[in-house]
């Protein structure tokens, strides 16, 4: 801490004990000046000599009461009008950080100018601060966090402009001349929790760009983003470091900002704090991290920010998602709203995402919209990483009970566009939606299936499925298929082509013009039972351990074809020998295989009566 020591007699300013101070002299004081509370008996001489303001008072006084003054509004009140009376009475005045910015208000309250007299109280406390407080890192930032309590005074004196740019311009000055003991809040280095401060090991550190950023964490948010702001202009630090400041501050300043809550009687307090930090954000992407933008996104939420603040957090989350995890994402929906989850905000975080690959358009100079064609900023590794995301997400919102089957469907359909070598991340999504939700239609089930590509599943997730009684029987079907066509294709491919036979049975065919009378949906929609599952996967067992397929047909372009109309037709059959699927392939034995451009289209019920009474389906089961 930096002193300064103003004249050279003792300090003899005394008290009474009763709100009373006076100085031990021969001489008979003869003016009082009540300060608040509290009395000084002093002589008007000294006081006169310098100060203008009592020179007023004392000559615009009646003559009866002209020793007798009352100050009520003086900056600093009776400690601070202390340190300007001992100065006039040339005093020893100690000044300090703590002091320094009342003592100088004081001291233009009263008026002691160098007009009053040469050498005068103002000129002295000018000079210790721009010799000595500006010059420390720390008394700079006590100093200043000590003029809010003296505004607006301590603004139009300057004090706090000269404090912001001190601290300002000490935070860019390069680090190999920085002192390591100018920080004081930072957690302690290793060698600091030893005794001896001082140690070789703890001197030779090397100084982080960033070594201010916890010492500001003290500054109320106001002059903290004074501050911010005068160290952004310089221009010198990097908008890394400026982000790192922003994080370090709202760790410190936001309570539960760290698990992405804010305790409900803090809303308002801390809707300044949030707005101050989001206002300063460097424009540059990964300033901060993707992380930091989601917990910033739900505090704005919770403060109840402003649709402004908070869709400009979404734009930038949207251009670094890739980054983000699940529980990043999990923004918890407003009170009152059935929902767990904000979906509509992540959807909005997508369609950012999305939005970079998009065209750009300009506008010419007679005024027609003209559209460029530009390579898309996005790479397919981050495209990737956010397809995965979402599949991860979506089976964390899936838990919800009150989560309607249109947000999971439209978010699940935004990434759709982007192709994965998996979809074991989005089966297991929607089966477990499905486990949670049991009671959504045939409709809703086979439209959250649709959204699923069976071919991509991994021989795990197969193995799941196939043994998953939630699943509707058509999906369950072309998973029995492809794994069979997988297991048994000459050439190797793990993802064969649909064959013609199976494309009615694709989740994603569209347009059906079947007889509402036959309905044989219903029957394919409807999910399968452990018996039908159990005869199914005997079937494909058997059919896997014949060697009529593969093993007898010649490698070259016509293997693949062979393979797939024999394992079609073994299909077929398998189908027919079952009672639930007698009536589905009925119509189209009938038709012949060329009937139409969408077989699925004849199919028809040969039995609607039998149809109708299917084996009870209570119970369920999943293999994880």
């Amino acid at each position: 801490m930096k002193f300064m020591k103003l004249g050279s007699k003792p300090d003899t300013f005394q008290s009474d004990g009763n709100n009373a101070r006076y100085v031990a002299s021969e001489l008979a004081t003869d003016i009082t000046v009540t300060v608040g509370d509290v009395k000084f008996y002093l002589h008007k001489f000294p006081l006169l000599s310098k100060s203008a303001y009592l020179q007023k008072l004392v000559a615009s006084g009646n003559e009866e009461n002209n020793d007798e003054i009352q100050i009520s509004d003086i900056p600093g009140g009776p400690v601070a009008f202390e340190i300007c009376a001992k100065f006039c009475y040339g005093m020893t005045v100690t000044l300090n950080a703590f002091n320094v910015v009342a003592a100088r208000c004081a001291a233009e309250y009263l008026g002691m100018h160098e007009t009053i007299e040469k050498g005068n109280l103002i000129y002295k406390i000018d000079v210790f601060l721009n010799s000595s407080i500006f010059h420390s890192w720390k008394d700079s930032i006590i100093v200043l966090q000590t003029t809010k309590s003296m505004l607006p005074l301590s603004e139009e004196l300057k004090v706090v402009g000269l404090c912001i740019d001190a601290i300002a311009t000490k935070a860019c000055i390069d680090v190999s001349k920085v002192d390591w003991s100018y920080t004081y809040n930072r957690r302690k280095v290793p060698e600091e929790n030893g005794n001896d401060l001082n140690c070789n090991g703890f001197r030779n550190r090397p100084v982080p760009k960033d070594w201010w950023v916890e010492d500001l964490c003290e500054l109320e948010i106001d002059l903290y983003k004074r501050v911010i702001m005068n160290i952004k202009t310089k221009g010198i630090l990097s908008h890394e470091v400026i982000g790192e400041a922003l994080k370090a501050y709202s760790y410190r300043r936001l309570p539960g900002f760290s698990k992405g809550v804010i305790r409900s009687g803090d809303v308002i307090k801390y809707r300044s704090t949030v707005d101050a930090i989001v206002w300063l954000l460097p424009a540059e992407k990964g300033s901060v991290s993707c992380s930091f933008l989601l917990k910033l996104l739900k505090a704005a939420i919770i403060v109840d920010l402003g649709e402004m603040a908070q869709e400009q957090l979404v734009r930038r989350i949207g251009q670094q998602l890739e980054e983000a995890s699940v529980n990043d994402l999990s923004i918890r929906a407003a009170d009152g709203e059935d929902v767990v989850y904000d979906v509509d905000t992540v959807q909005k975080i997508v369609k950012e995402f999305l939005m970079q690959d998009q065209n750009a358009e300009f506008e010419s100079e007679d005024n027609e919209v003209q559209e460029i064609r530009r390579p898309g900023i996005l790479t397919d590794a981050s495209k990737l990483m956010v397809a995965k995301l979402i599949d991860a997400y979506l089976a964390e919102i899936a838990k919800d009970p009150n989560l309607p089957l249109s947000k999971f469907v439209d978010l699940a359909e935004l990434v759709s566009c982007i192709s994965r070598p998996s979809h074991d991340g989005l089966y297991r999504a929607i089966d477990m939606y499905l486990k949670e939700h049991p009671g959504i239609s045939k409709s809703e089930r086979k439209r959250i299936c649709k959204l699923m590509d069976c071919k991509k599943l991994s021989v795990d997730a197969c193995m799941h499925a196939v043994q998953n009684e939630r699943l509707p029987l058509r999906v369950v079907v072309q998973v029995l298929f492809f794994e069979q066509v997988r297991a048994t294709a000459s050439s190797g491919s793990s993802t064969p082509d649909l064959p013609r036979g199976l494309k009615d049975l694709n989740i994603g065919s569209h347009g059906s013009s079947r007889s509402a009378a036959t309905h044989p949906e219903e029957d394919w929609d409807a999910v399968a039972t452990a018996e039908e599952l159990k005869a199914l996967k005997g079937e494909i067992a058997a059919l896997r351990m014949s060697n009529g397929i593969g093993g007898s047909e010649r490698n070259g372009g016509d293997s693949r074809n062979s393979v797939d109309k024999v394992a079609i037709s073994k299909m077929k059959g398998l189908l027919k020998s079952k009672r639930i699927f007698s009536k589905i392939w009925s119509s189209k034995g009938a038709q012949g295989e060329n009937s139409g451009s969408d077989s699925s289209e004849s199919l028809g019920s040969a039995n609607p009566e039998e149809a109708k009474s299917t084996p009870s389906r209570n119970r369920r089961h999943s293999v994880s």
